[in-house]
């Protein structure tokens, strides 16, 4: 197996099939879903927003360099648009 950097904490799938469930995994969890998904479980857990926005920088702004194929890749350049585009939209409004 390869050493991968923090999300894949050293795990990567050998075969094209287990690549491609690590990658579907990962794509649910970030673009419009993700972001729903993080206030949802930030909320639950009595986080504040600004922790789960901390969140979208410790975590999830580094998932798309972490897929293992070709087209996941492709499917997370839209979704990490949205999210930047929604931090972008959060700065200025919070401020």
């Amino acid at each position: 197996m390869e050493t991968g950097t923090t999300l894949h904490r050293g795990k990567v799938p050998e075969t094209i099939e287990g690549k491609i469930v690590q990658d579907a995994d990962r794509l649910e969890a970030i673009g419009a879903i993700g972001i729903a998904r993080c206030f949802q479980f930030g909320g639950s857990h009595g986080r504040s927003l600004e922790s789960s926005i901390e969140h979208f920088y410790d975590k999830l702004l580094l998932v798309s360099k972490e897929l293992n194929t070709p087209s996941a890749k492709k499917m997370a350049e839209k979704r990490d648009k949205l999210m930047q585009d929604f931090l972008k939209e959060w700065g200025e409004e919070k401020n």
